[in-house]
């Protein structure tokens, strides 16, 4: 137990994370723990000239300093409007990823939808919970994944149905609509990514073969098991994902994230 004030508290995280963070994402990071482990939220914390007890304090920046996800020591995040567990056998949702939920969920002629790769079920739950007459389904290859995605269904209060398959190799039924996050990262783009990332989450959600970066998408793509694909890309892929799109039988665009980076794909089947 650590029973200091808050100002303290915040500055004593801030000392121990910078040297792995940088002083900003530490003191971040430090307001992430206390809000987590006291009940108080950001405006308390600025206001408090108190004490206050922060349990294990010193065994969660041990884990910090090992680079282990702050929302994988909590068991949980906040995103796109839902409290979800995660943990090492799931992605943490980006705010990348909430963009596509936005503009899927603007499709109106969607009745049927599959997400594949779908984890933590972040992006299932979450155009479920805008589209309740929607009958929306999430398959991954991870039985652990699936399982926290069903926790999540069930912790939300959403009718989502969560199954094991290996898209790369089991049929799916039909669809209006498939959305996908699949991996995509090559092993050679190790280099430009997060210690947090590379050494916790999901191998298996994250890689893909080095020679073939698109072979989720070719795979979903080449089923024609629904009318109008959408897909969260690499912000290197867009040119080859259209093409890719249009030796499959669709019409497709690429759109921009909030930063700018071509990041989805819209496919429609064409006539």
């Amino acid at each position: 137990m650590y029973l200091c004030s808050v100002k303290a508290t915040v500055e004593h995280i801030v000392t121990r994370l910078t040297p792995c963070y940088g002083e900003h994402e530490a003191r971040e990071l430090a307001y992430w723990v206390i809000e987590e482990t006291t009940g108080m939220n950001r405006f308390d914390l600025c206001t408090h000239k108190g004490t206050k007890n922060i349990p294990d304090l010193e065994i969660i920046l041990e884990k910090l300093c090992k680079f282990v996800p702050v929302q994988y020591i909590f068991g949980h995040t906040e995103w796109s409007g839902l409290d979800l567990e995660v943990n090492e056998a799931t992605l943490i949702p980006r705010p990348e990823t909430a963009e596509l939920v936005e503009a899927v969920s603007g499709q109106r002629s969607a009745v049927r939808v599959l997400d594949v790769g779908t984890g933590s079920g972040c992006i299932a739950l979450a155009l479920k919970k805008k589209h309740p007459e929607w009958i929306v389904e999430g398959l991954d290859i991870s039985a652990e994944a699936i399982d926290v995605a069903k926790r999540n269904a069930e912790r939300a209060g959403l009718a989502v149905r969560f199954f094991v398959a290996d898209i790369l190799k089991d049929e799916i039924g039909e669809y209006d609509l498939i959305v996908s996050n699949p991996p995509y990262i090559r092993p050679s783009e190790r280099r430009t990514m997060t210690e947090n990332t590379l050494r916790h989450e999901p191998k298996d959600a994250l890689f893909v073969p080095e020679d073939d970066p698109l072979l989720f998408y070719r795979r979903i793509a080449e089923m024609h098991k629904a009318r109008e694909l959408w897909f969260e890309i690499s912000e290197t892929q867009g040119s080859a994902m259209l093409e890719l799109m249009q030796q499959t039988g669709y019409e497709a665009e690429c759109l921009n994230d909030m930063y700018g980076k071509q990041r989805f794909i819209h496919a429609t089947e064409r006539c």
